[in-house]
This record gives C-alpha cells, sequence and structure tokens, in this order.
C-alpha cells in the first residue's frame, strides 16, 4: 500500500477497503505510510492524526471502511540545539542538578516556530558539557516541562543517573509541584479536589478537555488564598497529584474560573471589561500561573529537597492593582 503525499509534511492514506477493517490504527497507518507504530502513536498524541477530517484521540480505534485518515507530520527541528548566553535565574546548583525560575514568555525547549532563545539553548550555555543527554538531544535535561506563559520552578538534571532519578519521581507523582493562579471569580467551596479525566479536545488539537471517558486521570487539589474586587478575582493555590498538560489551566475552566489572561481556555467575563479596577486583569497578556513551591527527593543524596519562590513582579502587580 502506498500514502499520497499532497504537500511537504501531510500523508494521506486510501480509503480502509473491507479486507483491513477492524484493523489497529497504528498498524494500519504504519502499513500505509512506513513510519513506525511508536511513530504513529506519538503523532496520535501530539493530534496530528485526523480521520474523515476529524482528529483522532483513541489510540485504540479500529479502522472502518472506507475511512481516509490524514497525517500532519511536525517541520523538523534542528536536530542539535545550539548554547546560546541567555540569563538564568538560579534558585539552586550542585553538580547532579539545577533549579531554575522560568520567566514567562521563555520556551522550554525547541520546536517549530521557536527555535533559539529557548531554556534549553540557555542550559547549554551555562552547564556545558555536564548537561545530560537522556532527554534527547531536543531536550538535554530536561524531565518536565511548563508553558510558554507560565512562570516559576523547573528542576534540571545535569546527568544521566539525576535524569532517570527524577524521571521517575515524576513518572509516580512522588514529587511536590505547586502553583498560584488568579482566577476570575470565586470558587465554591473554597477549597477542595477536582478529578476527570482529559485528553487532547476532538475539536481543537491546540486544547485539551474533560471527558468522560478515554482520557488520562487528572487530579488537582485547590485552596482559595485570597479573594479580591469584591469576589471578581480570587488567588489559588494548586496542588498536582498528576502531572497533564494544560492541568491547571483545565481544570479550572472545567470549574467555571479560567485563569485570568488565558486566551485559549477562558474569556473575560463581560461585566469585567467595564469595571475599572480590573482593569489590569481584563489586560494582563499571559495565563495568570506561577509554578511557586517545589519538593523532590536528591537523587544523589536522598535528601528531601524544597523550594518556594515569591509570585513574580506582574501578577503582584495586578494583585495590587485591585485595591
Amino acid at each position: 500500500m502506498n500514502s499520497r503525499k499532497d504537500t511537504k509534511n501531510i500523508l494521506i492514506t486510501p480509503p480502509v477497503d473491507p479486507q483491513n477493517a477492524k484493523m489497529r490504527i497504528d498498524k494500519w497507518l504504519a502499513a500505509c505510510t512506513g513510519l513506525s507504530r511508536n511513530r504513529i502513536s506519538a503523532l496520535i498524541d501530539q493530534g496530528g492524526v485526523f480521520f474523515n477530517d476529524l482528529l483522532l484521540c483513541d489510540r485504540d480505534k479500529k479502522t472502518a471502511i472506507g475511512e481516509v485518515y490524514r497525517i500532519e507530520i511536525p517541520d523538523p527541528v534542528e536536530a542539535v540545539p545550539q548554547a546560546q548566553s541567555i540569563p538564568l535565574d538560579i534558585v539552586y546548583e550542585d553538580d547532579d542538578l539545577l533549579v531554575v525560575n522560568k520567566p514567562a514568555g521563555m520556551v522550554v525547549h525547541p520546536a517549530a516556530g521557536n527555535y533559539d532563545g529557548t531554556l534549553v539553548n540557555a542550559l547549554l550555555s551555562h552547564c556545558r558539557d555536564s548537561l545530560s543527554g537522556i532527554g534527547g538531544v531536543i531536550r538535554p535535561g530536561i524531565v518536565h516541562r511548563l508553558d510558554k506563559e507560565t512562570s516559576g520552578l523547573m528542576v534540571i538534571a545535569k546527568n544521566d543517573e539525576a535524569h532517570k532519578s527524577l524521571s521517575a519521581q515524576f513518572a509516580v507523582h512522588s514529587l511536590e509541584r505547586c502553583y498560584l493562579a488568579l482566577v476570575w471569580g470565586r470558587l465554591l467551596p473554597a477549597q477542595g479536589m477536582i478529578e476527570t479525566q482529559i485528553r487532547r479536545s476532538p475539536v481543537n488539537r491546540k486544547k485539551m478537555a474533560v471527558v468522560k471517558s478515554g482520557g488520562k486521570r487528572a487530579e488537582t487539589h485547590y485552596q482559595t488564598i485570597a479573594v479580591y474586587a469584591g469576589g471578581a478575582v480570587s488567588l489559588v493555590e494548586c496542588s498536582l497529584k498528576t502531572g497533564r498538560t494544560h492541568q491547571v489551566r483545565v481544570h479550572m475552566t472545567a470549574q467555571g474560573h479560567p485563569l485570568i489572561g488565558d486566551k485559549v481556555y477562558g474569556k473575560v467575563p463581560g461585566t469585567a471589561r467595564h469595571n475599572p479596577v480590573l482593569s489590569a486583569a481584563v489586560s494582563f497578556p499571559r495565563q495568570a500561573l506561577h509554578s511557586y513551591k517545589m519538593s523532590f527527593e536528591h537523587p544523589a543524596t536522598h535528601q528531601i529537597m524544597r523550594f518556594e519562590i515569591p509570585l513574580p513582579a506582574d501578577m503582584q502587580a495586578m494583585i495590587e492593582s485591585f485595591s
């Protein structure tokens, strides 16, 4: 079977014939395209596979007669990111790891549209030859990530053993990770636990969504820290017990309290647009989310390391504007 390449990075399969109906989707697509089944699974997770123009979210789907699949393959990035002398806000560093305070606006690793100026570029310059490569050439030392517009704490591995240990802690969710978020409205109850399933949205592959089934379990514990402007805005601490993409943003939106500045999952309440007290919140240019607290077991010493940093200046200035 041969696939047809419509444009540079798009593969389109022939319609599924009766002989190949009810076949595992990764097996069918691998046979059509020559891509490995692991690569196909990764592309499904990344939102790059469609059938009959619908986003494919379920890796366990079976083929059906007449279905046509489209695979969108991301543009390749430079094989080896270049070291760049970019200032880093280093909270802690030793021979095995470093903890940094990532600023809002910095991408973690190179990808399409952001080939340089990333945290990885800065780390390669700072760590030189010591940075772990176990995470792959594009993500050396990276064991977790923050969205571009999210600020705050990240831990970076400087050697393979540290990377394995930290990755294992993330995998079993034994690390403590707490965020501070400024959200629209007042949460009721003021504290609690949100447990849902999250997967990529079937209608917009750039978004994640809460679903009844077929997603990955996501658990967030939240607590309201302060309420401002008569209940129009709340400062909320969110503690992650799982690490799903956009988890805090999706869960707060699902509760009816999207993050201030979140252009993907939220919108400004109509009552806020004409309230001068809320002008700084209405015009806030990013999602108001900050990774402010983290703890983990040190890979070498096995001591529990704890870190906490204050809100960044832009979120603090917004809070001060409410008074």
